[in-house]
């Protein structure tokens, strides 16, 4: 019985050791043939045929998210790229991880043909990511240079049940979108863009970042407590208003000129604001621009969420001059040649026309150490909508910045230097020098107090020439006067015909 048994166990293991062999001798010939027969160029087709054939009788839906669309950046890919490296699941088993230099946290992503399963209003989806390599050595994408170098275009695919087609058109895709944006708002690194002339006709080129690690916050800037609480609500009160100036009808902007003497901080509070709001820094230097036209451009290529700031606007562009007539003249092979400029009717619409609503939650900042220069055409509300005095130093200021320098809240030589700074006219930056001349805390107040002595003195001696040079003026003015009316006496008394009376 046991023998009849092995028997026809064996009978059955030949059968199938025959089975296999035949298919698999089969799969070759098909393979073969396939190949050797089919142009290369049907392949793909069949395989897609095939493939369709076969999900026909599936309920699950595929959408294939490309990294491009033609040039442009799909920001599906670039939206799910982020959210995902938020969702990886303990069951992965490859994912890349980098860090940029000096940037807040690591960066976590998919490895390529990697699956993460995310769950959305209690229905699956399943992601993959691929990487497919082509053969073409002329691929060139001018927005990619790491797909232009590997040559391989990437995807995600994203695999759900069909009956949630519409929840993840109208939901989970849009809400892929809103994290991803937050995402990538809490973990960037802050930047500051200068203009790089040479690429000025390249709209993704011609701004130059840089990564910002200025230091300066709301905290340590020595201004007076209430005007930092002014500034600040009106911060959070414009980036929470989107809606309402949609409602309005005015592009989501804000405009703020700094103005004061040199040293009291414009520079430190626009670094403090862009801190505090996350936002990059676009400094757009005016007079390295050839026309409107290079400033329309400029201000298009800047992101939304950004700070623009022309610095020492005063000095930039002559605004007194009569901007809109202004050029610059030069011969080119005997040829008198005109160069544009940039007129004032240029930066009016830059920062309030058409082309200031080409964008979204924008901050323009001006700077100035000279108001009074500025055409009052640039400082009405819709433009500059808050101006912002920048002061000498005061006994707010010095306390402050007694905390930050040498972390003492109060001593004995306060009230001192609180009187001699209320008549020193000092800057924070001064102040802030002398703190830093001495590391013990009474040599570091003492020397501020004799520097604030000579600084007075030196402020009296200022003023005495002014007077004097006034009064000087005075006396020469009153002089040419008396001369003038000497000499007009004098033509009186003289006739017609030559004679004198």
């Amino acid at each position: 019985m046991s023998s009849s048994s092995a028997e026809s166990k064996m009978a059955l293991a030949k059968t199938v050791l025959s089975t296999v062999g035949s298919v698999a001798a089969t799969a070759m010939l098909v393979r073969s043939i396939f190949h050797d027969y089919i142009p290369r160029e049907l392949h793909e087709y069949i395989f897609f045929g095939l493939r369709n054939m076969f999900t026909k009788f599936s309920n699950q839906l595929t959408m294939v998210i490309d990294e491009f669309d033609g040039l442009v950046n799909n920001e599906i890919y670039e939206a799910a790229e982020t959210y995902l490296g938020s969702k990886l699941s303990p069951n992965i088993h490859r994912l890349k991880i980098s860090k940029l230099e000096k940037e807040k946290n690591f960066n976590i992503g998919m490895e390529r043909n990697e699956e993460v399963t995310d769950l959305y209003n209690g229905q699956t989806f399943k992601w993959i990511w691929l990487c497919r390599q082509i053969e073409s050595t002329n691929f060139y994408n001018s927005r990619d240079m790491n797909s232009t170098l590997k040559s391989e275009i990437r995807s995600f695919e994203l695999t759900f049940h069909k009956k949630n087609k519409d929840l993840v058109l109208n939901s989970y895709l849009p809400h892929i979108m809103k994290e991803a944006k937050l995402q990538k708002h809490v973990n960037k690194m802050i930047k500051i863009h200068t203009v790089d002339c040479e690429r000025m006709y390249n709209l993704h080129e011609m701004w130059k970042p840089v990564n910002l690690n200025h230091p300066a916050t709301f905290e340590t800037i020595a201004m007076e407590s209430d005007q930092k609480d002014m500034i600040l609500k009106d911060l959070e009160r414009f980036v929470k208003r989107k809606d309402y100036y949609r409602k309005v009808g005015k592009a989501w902007k804000r405009g703020y000129l700094l103005f004061g003497p040199p040293g009291t901080g414009k520079s430190s509070l626009i670094a403090a604001m862009a801190n505090y709001l996350n936002f990059d820094i676009y400094d757009l230097e005016l007079t390295s621009l050839r026309g409107n036209l290079e400033l329309r451009r400029l201000l298009v290529a800047t992101a939304n969420k950004s700070i623009l700031v022309v610095e020492d606007i005063d000095c930039t562009i002559d605004l007194q001059d009569n901007l809109d007539n202004r050029a610059t003249v030069h011969s080119i092979n005997g040829f008198r040649m005109q160069e544009s400029k940039v007129t004032l009717s240029g930066l009016l619409n830059f920062i309030d026309g058409l082309w200031s609503s080409c964008g979204d939650e924008r901050i323009i900042i001006f700077t100035t150490n000279h108001i009074e220069k500025l055409d009052p055409a640039l400082l009405r509300p819709g433009r500059m909508d808050m101006h912002i005095h920048m002061a000498y130093c005061t006994p707010c200021g010095f306390k402050l910045l007694a905390s930050n320098y040498l972390g003492i809240k109060d001593h004995k030589l306060f009230k001192e230097i609180e009187e001699l700074i209320d008549i020193a006219n000092v800057t924070p930056a001064e102040v802030a020098e002398q703190l830093l001349k001495e590391d013990e805390v009474e040599s570091s107040l003492k020397g501020l107090i004799n520097f604030l002595h000579k600084k007075i003195k030196e402020n009296e001696e200022v003023k005495a020439k002014k007077v004097e040079i006034t009064q000087v003026e005075f006396v020469d003015e009153k002089k040419e006067n008396v001369e003038n009316e000497i000499k007009e006496k004098e033509e009186e008394k003289v006739l017609p015909n030559g004679e004198s009376t």
